[in-house]
Formats: structure tokens, C-alpha cells, sequence
């Protein structure tokens, strides 16, 4: 059977580039978060009118921590990755450290207390404990790959830091993190090459959660109705089952191209949290199928970008961490949209990067900066992008692009006193200049 070149397919050798990884992670991102702010911007403009405050309140907001966010993300991206391993288990303990001050000085926020702060600064722990149990969980699973075989070697110390963090999460009633963060280890784990036994382990424990939320549902008929509108008959059109039948109507009147941006109807405050859990069924409105689609194939390619980073890096710490990340942000943005089009039952899951929210929205963007670290960590890849710099800059000297002050690039590397001896140079040639018209 022929195999194809990359002389016959150009394509194909762009694809198995050393930087592919790179830019792919830097590309989605940088739509998502774009396309998160225009969103937010259309989706929450009447509700922030009808509570007396200005239309780009809430994109104000978000626009803050995006602004917070990106020189987290940068900094993130240029660590190293021994650095990364060093942090593990303090970054541990900074997480069970704030979740345990959850517990005594949590702020409640509709049914769930999971968050800490005063007044409008306000931040959630669990969303921090992502980052800090992708990390931890690099770092064990990573150090003890081959000894993954033996059970006493996988259990202790990953089982138990998995367990008391879900546990501390779910003492606050956050059942969606703490479902999302059972899928992080579970991706851990897996990829880790942990014994498949502990596997069906943890999809016993995810069974266990999903019992545990039936039970707890039983307290609670909001809960318990809220399931029932999910996957039974519910009747309640202007109860349980008004945010996801108004989330289907959204979806259903954007068609294939949609109503326009900005001409959404369901945002006139019959959809609620349409600005946040319920952004997708906005976008679906305003931006029709294809908006939807896109959005659906930006975070399919974000995880493509990060399964590439996880099979070409050598190092174990870099495979899990990743692996880890990679579950978090695409599980939680298939669940959310699960939420969204009917699959799944109202959880309180936010779309990453997408919807309002900003604790969330600068631990994602940070997680992705460590990913992009990784990526530029590839081997091969710091010498891709080396290269490429060079050829941006011999192209900018063959045009004749000079830095500010008309210096040479040779000039500017060279310090002060390269400058000065610059300008001494260029006012000798003149004077010459002159002279030999002079005479």
C-alpha cells in the first residue's frame, strides 16, 4: 500500500511539526477568549441595564480579568518545566488550605458555598484546585511511573489527595467541579498508565458522586426537580424545566446562520445566566448552527493540540499534567454544552473561557499558559520557533526596518554605547558629505 509523503502532501508535514502543538494552543485560545468577550458583551447588556447599571457592566468585568489574565497566561508559558515539578506540592497545599477556609469564612452563593472574599472581590477555591490537582497529580504519577504496577505505589499518595480534595469541594455543595475534577484524574491516571483496576475505581467513585447527588437531591425538591427535567416528564414550563426549554429555543430560532450578533431574543431576561452557563444557547441564537459548530470544533482542536503534547513530550510529569488539563477544560466544555442542548441536568458548569466568570476565567487561561509551556518544550520546538524569529527578523532587515530613532538592529542589541557610537558614526559621514560637495 502507497504511504504519503510529505512532498505529496505538504499539508502532512506542517502537521507533524515540532511547533504544531504550539500555535494550535495559541490560536484556539485566543479565539475563544475573544470570542468569550464578545459574547458576554451581547448576551449580558439587558440584563445589566434592567438592574440599573451600565449595558457593558458585566463585559467590563470580564474584560478586567481577561486583562488580569494574559500576563498570567505569558508568564505561565515561559516557565520552565522543572519549575512546574518544584511547585507541585505546595500548590497542593495552597488548594486544601483554601477550601478548608471554604468550610469557616465561605461567602453561599445560590446553594453552594464556594467562595471566598469580601464584597465584589470574590474568587472560587475549586477552580484554583484544578490547576493545583493537575499539577500535584503530574508530579506523583510522573516520579512513579515505573512503578505503577504495584497498587501500594498508585494509591498513596494520588488516591488519598484526590479524595480529600473532592471531598472538601463537595462539603461546599459544588457538585459540577467536583464531577470535572474526577474526569482531571481520571485523564491523570490514564495516561499515567495506571493499572485499568483503579480505572473502574474511579468510574465507581464518578457512579458513586452521581448516587450521591440522587440522595442529595432527595433534601432538595429544587434539585430533585431539576433532574426530573432532565430525563423525565416535567410539565413545570415556568419552573424546573423554563432555563433549559428557553436554552432549546434559543438554540432552535438561530437556524444555520442565525438572527445576527446582538439580535437575540432569549437574552430579554427569559433566558437566565445567559451570559454564563447558558452562553452556548446565546451564541447558537445570534451566530445559528455554524457559531455553535465552531465554537464545538474550537475546543475539539484545543484538545488535538494538547493529545499531541501528551504523545510527543518524553517527560512523564509533562504527559499527566497535560493529560490532566486537557480533561478539565474539553470535559467541562462538553458537559456545559451537554447542559445546554438537553443530555445532561442543570449542574452549574460555566463554558471555559467563554462564559462570564473570573476566577475561572484566569485559572483556565493560566492552566493553558502551562500547557503552552509544555508545547514550546517539545523536542524540537524551541528550535522551530528560534528559527522562525530569526527569518521575521532577516526579513524586517531585508525591507530596511530600523528600531525607533532609525538605529540599527546591530545598534540596539549593542547598548547605550553602541547608539552613541552610531550617531558619531552618522554625523562623521555627513560631514564628509559635505566637505566633498564643499570642494
Amino acid at each position: 500500500m502507497a504511504v504519503a509523503t510529505t512532498e505529496e502532501r505538504p499539508w502532512l508535514g506542517q502537521w507533524n511539526s515540532a511547533v504544531t502543538s504550539y500555535y494550535t494552543l495559541v490560536g484556539t485560545t485566543s479565539l475563544l477568549l475573544v470570542l468569550g468577550l464578545v459574547m458576554v458583551l451581547s448576551s449580558s447588556a439587558v440584563t445589566s441595564i434592567a438592574g440599573g447599571a451600565s449595558p457593558y457592566a458585566a463585559f467590563f468585568n470580564q474584560a478586567k480579568f481577561a486583562i488580569m489574565g494574559l500576563p498570567v497566561m505569558l508568564i505561565a508559558t515561559r516557565i520552565p518545566v522543572r519549575w512546574y515539578k518544584r511547585v507541585a506540592w505546595p500548590a497542593l497545599l495552597v488548594v486544601l488550605a483554601l477550601l478548608v477556609a471554604v468550610m469557616f469564612v465561605g461567602i453561599e452563593v445560590k446553594g453552594n458555598r464556594n467562595w471566598l472574599g469580601h464584597g465584589s472581590l470574590r474568587f472560587q477555591p475549586s477552580e484554583v484546585a484544578k490547576v493545583g490537582l493537575s499539577l500535584w497529580l503530574g508530579a506523583v504519577l510522573g516520579r512513579k511511573q515505573r512503578l505503577l504496577g504495584k497498587w501500594s505505589q498508585v494509591i498513596v499518595p494520588a488516591v488519598p489527595g484526590v479524595f480529600l480534595v473532592l471531598a472538601l469541594v463537595l462539603a461546599g455543595h459544588d457538585l459540577g467541579t467536583a464531577l470535572i475534577l474526577i474526569a482531571l484524574a481520571l485523564g491523570a491516571f490514564w495516561v499515567s498508565g495506571a493499572p485499568a483496576r483503579l480505572l473502574g475505581l474511579g468510574a465507581g467513585l464518578a457512579a458513586a458522586i452521581v448516587g450521591y447527588v440522587f440522595i442529595y437531591a432527595q433534601t432538595g425538591s429544587d434539585r430533585l426537580n431539576r433532574i426530573l427535567a432532565t430525563y423525565g416528564p416535567c410539565t413545570d414550563t415556568q419552573g424546573e424545566c423554563y432555563q433549559s426549554l428557553h436554552g432549546l429555543y434559543a438554540l432552535g430560532s438561530g437556524g444555520v446562520l442565525g438572527l445576527g450578533l446582538g439580535a437575540s431574543r432569549e437574552k430579554w431576561r427569559y433566558l437566565p445566566e445567559a451570559h454564563n452557563d447558558f452562553i452556548y444557547a446565546v451564541i447558537g441564537e445570534e451566530l445559528g448552527l455554524l457559531g455553535t459548530l465552531t465554537v464545538l470544533g474550537l475546543f475539539v482542536a484545543l484538545g488535538i493540540a494538547m493529545s499531541r503534547v501528551v504523545r510527543r513530550h518524553p517527560d512523564p510529569f509533562v504527559k499527566v499534567a497535560t493529560a490532566a488539563v486537557a480533561c478539565w477544560v474539553v470535559g467541562q466544555a462538553f458537559v456545559n454544552i451537554g447542559v445546554v442542548i438537553g443530555v445532561l441536568p442543570v449542574i452549574g458548569v460555566p463554558l471555559p473561557l467563554v462564559s462570564a466568570g473570573g476566577s475561572a476565567l484566569v485559572t483556565t487561561m493560566a492552566a493553558l499558559g502551562m500547557v503552552i509551556s509544555f508545547a514550546r518544550d517539545e523536542p524540537g520546538a524551541a528550535e522551530a520557533l528560534a528559527a522562525r524569529g530569526s527569518v521575521v527578523r532577516r526579513s524586517l532587515a531585508v525591507i530596511g526596518v530600523q528600531r525607533p530613532g532609525g538605529l540599527s538592529d546591530r545598534a540596539g542589541r549593542a547598548g547605550w554605547r553602541g547608539r552613541l557610537g552610531e550617531r558619531r558614526r552618522s554625523r562623521g559621514r555627513q560631514n564628509r558629505a559635505r566637505g566633498g560637495r564643499g570642494r
